[in-house]
């Protein structure tokens, strides 16, 4: 018996892998700004992962998400 199951995708995606990398490096920033307490560049750091979760929405909307018209294989010619 086999069952047909859609692959979720887990973001595997340019917009996602973009928000991730912004908002890490904005963690990373923050923690260590935070461990030597640099509390201007703690809150810079905090905006950044806003600022990079709001990247991943606008690039989603402008089709670089999971099933973007922007990142769907195209079909090759038979």
């Amino acid at each position: 018996m086999s069952t047909e199951s859609a692959e979720p995708g887990h973001g595997n995606s340019p917009a996602a892998w973009t928000a991730v990398v912004i908002m890490l490096v904005a963690f990373t920033v923050g923690t260590i700004a935070f461990c030597f307490s640099i509390e201007p560049v703690v809150w810079i750091s905090a905006v950044v992962v806003l600022l990079g979760w709001i990247t991943g929405g606008v690039m989603k909307k402008l089709g670089f998400g999971v099933d973007g018209h922007r990142t769907s294989p195209t079909k090759a010619h038979s």
